[in-house]
């Protein structure tokens, strides 16, 4: 079926922010005497676990890491700020494909990191709706997020395609049972990519990608 909607993963596929999500948690557990090593972190994050998982694990209480938490937020806050984040390309792309087609980006990002990411940028002005992590019921992988993106639209799953470059937001997609392309990133290289219907080298091969499936 002809395409109509597409759902954007935001982190990896709009902006290059893991790297620095990734550092700003190795900081915080730095705090703690603890080593985050990339491995680790690429395994816990394909599942859709979370860092703080090391510090369970090193015995620390629930009450430090949470204050620990809102240290990352701020260290994750002020790489977003300080960082060049923009992926070449990607304005262009949403400006050739939001002739043809309606978009939106659904995200595991906090509203307040979403908004400040997007807050001197033009991505968001192509998008009917952001959803960000507050605004559905449980995160990826489950379906929850995607699921969402399509009630937005009133949409038919086979109308939508997700666009991802996590195995974690593969398998919402999977998951919600909606088509998903995802982008080729170094960050997330290691990922299981296998269950993907379409993969692409770089954001800029999206519309002639369209052009094929629709």
């Amino acid at each position: 079926m002809h395409k109509k909607y597409l759902l954007f993963d935001n982190d990896g596929v709009l902006v290059e922010t893991e790297k620095y999500y990734y550092k700003a948690n190795v900081k915080a557990l730095a705090e703690f005497g603890l080593r985050l090593d990339f491995d680790v972190y690429m395994e816990i994050m394909a599942r859709g676990g979370t860092a703080w998982e090391v510090a369970k694990k090193a015995g620390i209480s629930k009450k430090e890491i949470d204050i620990k938490r809102a240290q990352r937020d701020i260290y994750y806050q002020e790489f977003i700020e300080e960082q060049d984040i923009e992926i070449e390309g990607v304005l262009d792309v949403l400006e050739e494909l939001s002739k043809k087609y309606k978009m939106g980006i659904v995200t595991t990002s906090r509203r307040v990191d979403f908004d400040l990411v997007h807050s001197k940028r033009e991505i968001v002005k192509y998008m009917d709706f952001t959803l960000c992590v507050e605004e559905y019921p449980r995160s990826k992988p489950f379906a929850d997020p995607y699921l969402a993106g399509m009630k937005k639209f009133h949409a038919s799953r086979e109308e939508c395609l997700v666009i991802e470059d996590s195995q974690r937001g593969l398998s919402s997609a999977v998951n919600a049972k909606i088509e998903c392309v995802v982008v080729a990133n170094e960050f997330t290289k290691t990922h299981d990519f296998s269950k993907a219907h379409y993969k692409i080298e770089s954001i800029k091969s999206l519309p002639s990608l369209l052009e094929e499936i629709s």
